[in-house]
């Protein structure tokens, strides 16, 4: 779908209408405008396996006031992988983008995301290594969180260990998921273990590490080798005491004939499965009770892939995932399923206590059309409840014209959606973080955005898009 030219808003008013009769005006047309655009920081490959988006289930961009606070990742020049990273903290204030501090101490492997609670707290997640020698690769971590004042945030920041359920063995690959209820001051972590279930913790408004506990993955009954299905990359969303979990399925190959079939061409014995898309939620954090989990969407039959890409909790209690999907790896299509077409679409679902109510196709690039192919998704809502997709496509056109550019559309609670409006950007992002209402910002007529650009590779950029 080629996006709609930029809309100017017209509100017409009845000449001779009562004021008693007036109606409300018309909420204001999509026609986003970029209000800043410039770098943040520049990174050296970690080659660990993570990198500054590797999180990308949570965010390292959060909004307080006027300010904008980014957590970034430096790689140490004379430390090996894995653990060969350190946080730093950014803050965007009138002097535009300014280093406030960095891990003076700790090593560690994977971004370091934020949340924002009343009262300008910044919370940062850290998760640095427990090995005092500098080159092994592999060993066990302690996280940690540290509170910052968004007023002094050059000053050192307040250490906290989370309480978990007993002693789990933690290490370098955490794959956690932060997310915090700003307005009531309570936040939540998340973090794995192996291949068999999350550990997490829960810290009330009043400052109580108020319950912990166990999230077990699904089980894989249907497997040749039934086993547990690793669940990675979650959208985390925390209202109240509510919790909802959204992730996608991440295992070595399950199907062996295909896990044979990929090592003959890759030469290596284990490729990972990214392709069944789950949720889960827990009504009240404190019981600890999790209802059974949900499969979304899935693409095992074709062997495809799935991508998270965010979650929105709707003021009416809805649960608002987006995603994307690619319909099959076309390594195995001639030899396996030589009749199925290639697709990547962005998708939208709408769920009510664990039920798909709806289902949205924002945008599919099929074998055959038009090459216009969206990646990953993320949502934004303003004050009054309205909600929308921002996106990057690439590829081709129905002409053949080439396409890289971002997108806004609105997403409305009847099911229907609006157009699709380019977003006026010098380099569009390919991937980016948000200033989500998951890690605590506010909702607001303004987008900002932290994230890779299609012409700065090894740059971190910030963009502030004015919805309207």
């Amino acid at each position: 779908m080629r996006p709609l030219p930029l809309a100017t808003l017209i509100l017409l008013t009845p000449l001779a209408a009562p004021a008693a009769e007036k109606k409300s005006a018309a909420p204001p047309a999509l026609c986003p405008v970029v209000e800043v655009e410039e770098d943040v920081y520049k990174y050296e490959p970690a080659n660990n396996g993570a990198g500054p988006l590797w999180c990308s289930g949570s965010t390292c961009l959060v909004r307080i006031g006027n300010d904008v606070f980014a957590s970034g990742l430096e790689t140490l020049k004379n430390s090996p992988p894995l653990n060969n990273c350190r946080w730093t903290l950014y803050r965007r204030g009138p002097d535009g983008w300014l280093l406030q501090q960095a891990d003076a101490s700790g090593r560690t492997r994977e971004p370091c995301p934020l949340v924002t609670l009343t009262g300008g707290r910044l919370w940062l997640s850290a998760n640095p290594t427990m090995e005092t020698d500098p080159t092994a690769r592999h060993g066990r971590s302690r996280p940690e969180l540290i509170l910052f004042s968004a007023a002094a945030s050059q000053a050192p920041g307040e250490t906290l260990r989370p309480e978990w359920d007993g002693q789990p063995e933690f290490t370098e690959h955490s794959y956690r998921s932060f997310a915090a209820d700003g307005a009531a001051g309570a936040l939540i972590l998340f973090q794995n273990i192996g291949y068999t279930h999350a550990e997490w913790a829960f810290r009330d408004g009043a400052g109580r590490w108020a319950a912990k506990g166990k999230l077990a993955w699904p089980w894989g009954a249907e497997y040749a080798k039934p086993q547990p299905i690793r669940v990675c990359y979650p959208n985390v969303a925390l209202r109240g005491r509510a919790v909802h979990f959204c992730g996608v399925s991440d295992i070595v190959e399950p199907n062996p004939t295909w896990q044979e079939y990929k090592k003959k061409l890759t030469g290596s014995g284990w490729d990972y499965d990214f392709r069944r898309l789950f949720y889960t939620w827990c009504q009240d954090i404190t019981t600890g009770k999790f209802q059974p989990w949900v499969e979304i969407a899935s693409r095992e039959k074709t062997c495809g892939w799935m991508t998270p890409g965010d979650m929105w909790l709707a003021p009416d209690g809805a649960v608002h995932i987006l995603w994307t999907e690619r319909a099959l790896d076309e390594r195995l299509r001639k030899d396996f399923f030589p009749q199925e077409k290639q697709s990547h679409a962005l998708h939208c679902a709408v769920l009510r206590q664990g039920q798909v109510v709806s289902r949205r196709t924002l945008l599919n690039a099929a074998e055959g059309g038009p090459r216009e192919v969206p990646g990953r998704g993320r949502l934004h809502a303003t004050p009054d409840g309205r909600l929308f997709a921002f996106f990057y496509v690439q590829g081709a056109d129905a002409a053949g014209k080439a396409v890289s550019e971002n997108r806004l559309q609105e997403l409305r609670p009847d099911g229907s959606v609006g157009p699709q409006v380019r977003v006026p950007l010098r380099q569009p992002f390919s991937d980016c973080f948000t200033a989500t209402e998951r890690a605590g910002s506010p909702p607001g007529p303004v987008l900002d955005l932290l994230g890779h650009r299609v012409h700065s590779p090894l740059t971190l950029g910030y963009a502030r898009i004015r919805l309207w």
